[in-house]
């Protein structure tokens, strides 16, 4: 069998001027010719193409692919190790790349576009971009969900402080609630409860009384988020569970 440069072309997802040039400068010369000369590609010839464009798609210029597959002292074995070698190589920092690509990905997503420094800075030893998976994987697909992502897209550094200090704000003035020993269900804790619910909605998203008790309730089930709260103090995600709880009854829902 042999082809002409136009199947050829096809085969390859190459231009017919590429071939062309490959013979022109003794790259890949056709084995055969027509009765009128046109160029005849034969098996051999394909497979001297696939090496070229192996090494072409991984950088090599054209003079050090001539010299890799015109070495007399190199077997097609050793191609194909050396292929393999490469390919490895290739696939790591692809895969490096696809993980640094996905990081920044998830830091958009949280709108977190900050530096190492500044991140501890707002965040300390916190991983912000965990809660945007486990957000995601949770209500990736609700219109809270969209809403949160489209308005902390706009947040910048100082944004992030801003809410960060309400945050911490909050849960000193809960925490000093709980050593005066006032009950969840009491008017403090009631207020401090509709204080939460309205945080969330003026920074991520309309935070409905309905949504606050699920919120309650994970609060307490899932270990992350129970660890948040329990680290401003000991029994604050059950005491706010019961605070939320308590808040909604009080405005019928």
């Amino acid at each position: 069998m042999s082809y002409t440069v136009g199947q050829v072309a096809g085969f390859a997802g190459v231009t017919v001027r590429a071939l062309h040039h490959y013979d022109e400068i003794g790259l890949l010369v056709p084995g055969g010719r027509s009765h009128a000369g046109h160029r005849r590609y034969e098996d051999g010839d394909l497979d001297r193409l696939q090496q070229i464009l192996f090494y072409r798609e991984l950088g090599f210029p054209l003079d050090e692919v001539a010299a890799l597959l015109d070495d007399p002292d190199t077997d097609p074995r050793a191609h194909l190790r050396r292929q393999h070698e490469l390919l490895t190589d290739r696939i790591e920092k692809l895969r490096k790349m696809a993980e640094a690509v996905e990081h920044a990905m998830e830091a958009r997503t949280m709108g977190i576009d900050l530096t190492p420094e500044e991140k501890f800075e707002v965040f300390g030893d916190q991983d912000p971009e965990e809660h945007a998976r486990e957000a995601e994987r949770r209500w990736g697909g609700t219109d809270a969900y969209a809403e949160s992502q489209r308005r902390v897209a706009r947040y910048g550094k100082d944004d992030w402080q801003r809410m960060r200090a309400e945050t911490t704000a909050w849960g000193e003035r809960y925490g000093s609630l709980m050593a005066a020993g006032e009950p969840a269900a009491g008017e403090r804790a009631m207020d401090l409860a509709e204080e939460h619910r309205l945080h969330i909605t003026r920074w991520f998203y309309d935070c409905s009384y309905e949504i606050h008790r699920g919120l309650g309730d994970m609060y307490v089930a899932d270990g992350r988020f129970k660890e948040f709260y329990e680290s401003v103090r000991p029994g604050l995600a059950e005491h706010l569970r019961e605070a939320i709880t308590a808040n909604a009854a009080r405005h019928g829902a």
